[in-house]
């Protein structure tokens, strides 16, 4: 029994030792979880980019509270198995925040690891389910996928006026979540919908499922997955001859959708959260123009950036309070208005979710630019 006691406390001692010393090291670590290899690696590395650059303008004025930031990246692949992986890992190596992942599913794996030890994480993701367990540590800093369903369905009845709507997306958590909401929505508004379909992702040949929808004669197809399969959606959807609207939901919205369509991109119709290009605020402009100095390409999409909003409300909350005590500051960005981020401002509520929606619909033209068109 004195020796079981013995070893007991030597643990316990080694435990505190830990924690004592990763509140007293010189450095702050900040996790970044992202998909840097796989189909959406563009992504996972604009939002690496974006962190380390933070990282570098903080180091470069003396950093945050005394400290240097030090990145620690974790390639989840954009899957729930490596996110749960990463998240282990992350843990394990001191960090006291994490941004990412990129998609939904990523981010919902990796969720209670930081919970249950206080990290702090922000993500872009935008399923609802995110929020369902109110964890203090989860923060969104983008929008959910049910005021985007409102604001589309809103747009396909009462502005374009559409008369037959087709809906598709994947298996995936976020796609489904938002096809799902985007169809709730369309109900609420009679809209008249002749076909919900599913496709699997990364299968590449959608003709079987688009033929089928062609014999419905849909003058709308609306896809709410992801780019990698939505620029492929749209090629075919050309092949085959079928006159209607092509509509991405936001996760379209990336370089890769116009490549893999090719010319018949042109016309086609995304919703989104303002683009890079689009925004007005001067923090935008001087940091797009610092990524575009530093790394000599432009952030593959507006997740990027509000990634990095995230990053940027959680290190105003440190200095603010001049405390790196997780649950303060969780405590502070609850109550967050209008913080001055690149994607604009930044306010949180109880829940974690970000307010103050904001959307655009965008039509691509023959020189492959973007066009607000409402």
């Amino acid at each position: 029994m004195k020796r079981l006691f013995s070893k007991c406390a030597a643990t316990a001692a080694v435990s505190v030792a830990l924690v004592s010393a990763a509140y007293g090291a010189d450095v702050v670590k900040i996790g970044v979880q992202a998909p840097i290899t796989g189909q959406y690696a563009n992504e996972g590395q604009s939002i690496d980019y974006g962190v380390r650059l933070i990282a570098e303008q903080y180091n470069a004025k003396g950093g945050v509270l005394g400290k240097q930031i030090e990145v620690i990246t974790c390639d989840d692949e954009g899957t729930a198995q490596k996110a749960a992986i990463c998240a282990r890992r992350l843990v394990n190596e001191g960090v006291i925040a994490v941004i990412g992942s990129y998609t939904s599913g990523a981010t919902e794996a990796a969720q209670t690891t930081y919970y249950r030890n206080k990290v702090l994480q922000t993500s872009d993701g935008t399923s609802d389910s995110l929020t369902k367990n109110k964890y203090w540590t989860f923060f969104r800093n983008s929008f959910q996928n049910s005021a985007q369903a409102e604001f589309t369905a809103n747009y396909f009845v009462n502005t374009k006026k559409y008369q037959r709507i087709a809906l598709l997306s994947d298996y995936s958590s976020y796609s489904t979540d938002l096809g799902d909401a985007v169809l709730s929505e369309l109900k609420k508004l009679n809209a008249n919908i002749v076909a919900v379909e599913k496709i699997k992702s990364g299968t590449q040949n959608f003709t079987a499922t688009l033929t089928k929808i062609k014999s419905l004669n849909p003058d709308v197809i609306y896809y709410s997955g992801y780019y990698s399969d939505g620029g492929l959606l749209r090629a075919q959807q050309q092949q085959l001859r079928i006159d209607a609207d092509f509509v991405g939901g936001d996760s379209n919205d990336n370089p890769d959708f116009i490549k893999l369509a090719g010319d018949s991109v042109i016309g086609s119709i995304l919703i989104n959260f303002p683009t890079p290009e689009f925004l007005p605020y001067d923090t935008a402009k001087t940091f797009l123009a610092d990524y575009r100095a530093k790394y000599k390409q432009e952030p593959a999409s507006i997740w990027a950036l509000m990634n990095v909003d995230g990053m940027l409300a959680i290190l105003h909350a440190m200095e603010e309070l001049k405390t790196e005590d997780t649950k303060k500051i969780s405590d502070y960005l609850h109550k967050l208005k209008d913080f001055p981020g690149i994607t604009g401002p930044v306010s949180f509520r109880e829940d974690g979710e970000r307010v103050n929606t904001k959307f655009n619909v965008y039509q691509i033209q023959d020189d492959k630019s973007y066009k607000i068109i409402y």
